[in-house]
């Protein structure tokens, strides 16, 4: 087994009535007085905030409220946030939402603490140092950010995505009630369950030897994920499939579905400007591209895809022609994006044609300006990039 570090420091409160517990976990790390960060007025109407408010109130604790976050977040919502911070002296970011308001509330604590903006720190001009203590209670599975390292925030000023890690930004604690996923529009169900597979995917599909452990838990992990995220599509009460999908998104981002592997993570770099430019649903922006990725990619190790379509899909092995195999898991990836109701192109994706200077244009900012690479199970270059793209039309 390669080497490897693992940290996952995330206290996780799994089940029904997790909400309660909020004012006091939030005392036990040391807040005092709570930015609660949140999407839509969803959170508001459904009675959870009223929940939050109850638990905070009975532990004593301050808050003030910031909502306005939406999909692919703004970076200038994080820099008015982190004013917000400032003036009332928060000591505690509450992330109450799904991916997009963790991020956001994660980058908020960062920006708080550092003078420069937090642009320069995204982009990885100037270090991060410290931040303000997070954490949240969940509404989506998908972005597994409620125990990563991550973030991903958009730029408006020039449509930039950027995405940044750093252990700092790894949360207190985290809520996970499946009960809150119940009433989750279809679409999202179904975007965030791509986002967990592939999650998992990006790092599976890269260098790294032999690593029996990590291969297992990502390969379980997507059956399970599928299996699960099928039944959340057709019962969005049920509570069993909830709570394994819930529980996926969170094991498929804290790392340790890669661990002796370096992650490849090109899938999310290209679609990452697939969403910048066309504001669209990141998962279902990744089920556009990536089977035009893996079919690009596929002959650099066929075996590895091999391995996938065996041990995922049950496909029988071909012996005679590996290749067969391989690009038949690369189509069952894409069936069952299909079944739950996600493009497999960019055309379904937009709704409308994407042209060759729409692509230049996203190869250019995936290799900011032509000088940089992505990619580890194979280095994509701009050339490459546009390639991928036109694939993916």
């Amino acid at each position: 087994m390669n080497s490897f570090e693992y940290y996952s420091p995330t206290k996780v409160y799994f089940g029904r009535g997790g909400t309660d517990k909020c004012g006091e976990a939030i005392r036990e790390f040391g807040g005092t007085k709570v930015l609660i960060h949140y999407g839509t007025d969803r959170v508001l109407k459904n009675g959870l905030m009223d929940k939050v408010h109850a638990s905070l109130k009975a532990q004593g604790i301050e808050y003030v409220m910031l909502g306005g976050v939406v999909p692919n977040p703004r970076v200038s919502l994080v820099r008015e946030g982190a004013e917000l911070v400032r003036r009332e002296k928060i000591d505690f970011i509450f992330a109450v939402g799904g991916g997009s308001v963790i991020d956001s509330a994660k980058s908020i604590a960062a920006a708080a603490c550092h003078d420069c903006d937090i642009w320069e720190i995204l982009t990885g001009k100037a270090p991060l140092q410290k931040s303000l203590p997070t954490a949240s209670i969940l509404t989506i599975a998908a972005a597994g950010s409620e125990t990563s390292r991550g973030v991903v925030i958009t730029n408006e000023e020039n449509w930039i995505k950027i995405g940044y890690g750093h252990p700092l930004m790894r949360a207190k604690f985290t809520i996970m009630d499946p009960e809150m996923l119940y009433t989750l529009p279809p679409y999202q169900t179904a975007s965030g369950i791509v986002d967990i597979m592939m999650h998992t995917m990006d790092r599976y599909f890269s260098p790294g030897g032999y690593n029996e452990m990590t291969d297992v838990i990502a390969e379980q992990l997507l059956r399970i994920t599928m299996r699960y995220g099928k039944r959340c599509m057709e019962y969005p009460d049920d509570y069993e499939a909830r709570s394994e999908v819930m529980w996926a998104g969170s094991l498929s981002h804290n790392d340790l579905t890669g661990l002796g592997r370096p992650g490849d993570f090109a899938t999310h770099r290209l679609e990452h400007e697939l969403s910048a430019k066309y504001d669209v649903a990141h998962g279902a922006g990744i089920a556009a591209v990536w089977g035009s990725w893996a079919r690009y990619v596929y002959k650099n190790d066929v075996m590895r895809f091999v391995r996938y379509g065996v041990n995922v899909f049950d496909i029988p092995m071909d012996f005679a022609s590996p290749g067969n195999t391989a690009l038949e898991a690369i189509r069952r990836t894409e069936e069952y994006f299909v079944s739950i109701d996600m493009p497999i192109n960019m055309t379904d994706l937009v709704g409308k044609e994407i042209t060759d200077a729409d692509i230049e244009d996203m190869a250019l900012k995936c290799s900011k300006g032509g000088g940089a690479t992505i990619g580890s199970f194979v280095v994509l270059d701009k050339a490459k990039m546009i390639e991928i793209y036109k694939l993916a039309r």
